[in-house]
């Protein structure tokens, strides 16, 4: 029994570890956490880290054509049947014209070696290694462009789930003020001093807001879905938004944008990086016409007998020789020509496409700081626009609770208002879209 209980503990225990790891986890992350994670998580920038390492064991390899190369050998012949062989009768005192069938060898063979080989000058290996660390910085460089997009995509859906708080505060605002309306509106018509058009209208208009509410929910949804996919979170997991944003944060870095430095674009850096190993490129082509001078070296035992215990001592011979290796390109088709004239022709296209990278990175500011002010401004005439409407509401609802106003006044003045709410709610999009890709134009995006 106490053995039986033993047991069932320790599955209890288990099962209980196995769920609570399947629980799912609760993440309260501000922007920069998000960043962190999903630099950490997201698969495109894992699969740049990881062409990182390829490009470290392709380096090794270009290393080892520097370094000795060392290779054994070996061979066990049994022959079975040793081959024949016809010298002239003369060797043995007969006619001329006549031949004599002999047998060499013996019937087994066993032979071992090493062999060195070692290059000594070779002009496209040796640019290989120079190359090698620039290998390295393309890499590195390419991982810094593709963590960029996703930090730019990351702050886009993040702000805008943010701004969406916003945007639902806003409608339960309206909804409250329509159920509001609403109320008094069927204690008018219940009392005999209202018609039922007036209730219905009323419950239409908060129909609507409902409606709307549930559809901005659904895309906030969307929202979370597609930030935690991006980041590489589990699905399960739920993610709580930390950050809060004011216009006054949007509008940091106005004053900044004439100012800007093309080393600070990680996509201009893989560009020169490019440049750089289409350099080394054609300097490896150029070299393909030096001769190359290699060490050659040798050394092996071999054993011969028709016993077959043939490691005996005495029945073993060994060998050794050291050489250099000249190797002199005079004539091969023209090939190395053409390698080396295509390649010369490929660092143009490079170097077009680099200084094209340049008048691009220029356009791209400059838009991006003609839509930034443009949003901001947009984003004031928006404000102040609700900060009216929400007046012209006030004031309505003041005179038709006094009777002086009609039900139509203050559904027009609650119309108005939801327009204005929804204009600034599209200028607070916009104004994020446009400033983070201001940050990331300018190389300012952390």
């Amino acid at each position: 029994m106490s053995l039986l209980k033993s047991t069932l503990l320790s599955v209890l225990i288990i099962v209980s570890l196995h769920t609570a790891a399947q629980q799912p986890a609760i993440h309260s992350f501000s922007a920069q956490d998000c960043i962190e994670y999903g630099l950490r998580n997201n698969v495109n920038v894992k699969n740049a880290l990881l062409d990182i390492q390829v490009q470290q064991q392709e380096n090794r390899g270009i290393t080892s054509l520097a370094l000795p190369a060392l290779n054994g050998n070996g061979n066990y012949t049994d022959n079975v049947k040793i081959p024949t062989q016809l010298l002239p009768g003369e060797f043995f005192g007969q006619p001329p014209g006549t031949y004599v069938p002999v047998q060499f060898g013996t019937k087994y063979n066993v032979s071992g070696g090493i062999t060195l080989q070692q290059t000594l000058f070779n002009g496209e290996v040796f640019v290989g290694l120079q190359a090698r660390k620039t290998s390295i910085d393309y890499r590195e460089k390419s991982l810094a462009v593709t963590q960029d997009l996703i930090k730019q995509n990351i702050y886009k859906i993040y702000y805008q789930l943010v701004v969406s708080k916003t945007q639902i505060e806003q409608l339960d605002a309206n909804i409250a003020r329509s159920k509001d309306l609403l109320h008094v509106n069927t204690a008018l018509q219940k009392n005999g001093f209202g018609e039922q058009i007036d209730v219905d209208r009323t419950s239409v208009q908060l129909a609507n807001f409902e409606t709307r509410k549930l559809s901005v929910e659904s895309t906030i949804d969307n929202g979370y879905y597609g930030l935690k996919f991006l980041i590489g979170m589990p699905e399960r997991d739920s993610l709580v938004l930390t950050d809060t944003l004011s216009d006054g944060q949007l509008k940091q870095g106005l004053l900044n944008e004439g100012v800007y430095n093309y080393e600070l674009r990680s996509d201009y850096q893989v560009a020169e990086a490019t440049v750089e190993l289409q350099q080394y490129n054609v300097k490896r082509y150029k070299t393909a016409f030096i001769p190359t001078l290699g060490l050659v070296g040798n050394y092996a035992v071999s054993g011969q007998g028709n016993d077959f215990n043939v490691f005996r001592k005495g029945q073993w011979f060994s060998s050794a020789y050291l050489g250099l290796n000249l190797n002199v390109p005079l004539f091969n088709g023209l090939s190395k020509d053409a390698d080396l004239k295509k390649a010369k022709l490929q660092l143009e296209q490079t170097q077009n496409q680099f200084n094209d990278l340049k008048n691009s990175i220029d356009n791209g500011i400059l838009q991006a700081v003609n839509n930034f002010h443009s949003a901001i401004i947009t984003l004031d005439d928006q404000k102040k626009n609700v900060t009216l409407a929400e007046t012209v509401y006030s004031q309505a609802q003041k005179k038709y609770e006094s009777g002086l106003g009609s039900l139509l006044d203050i559904t027009n003045a609650q119309a108005d208002l939801s327009i204005a709410q929804t204009n600034y709610i599209n200028a607070m999009y916009d104004a994020v879209i446009a400033k983070i890709d201001y940050l990331y134009a300018t190389g300012q995006l952390k």
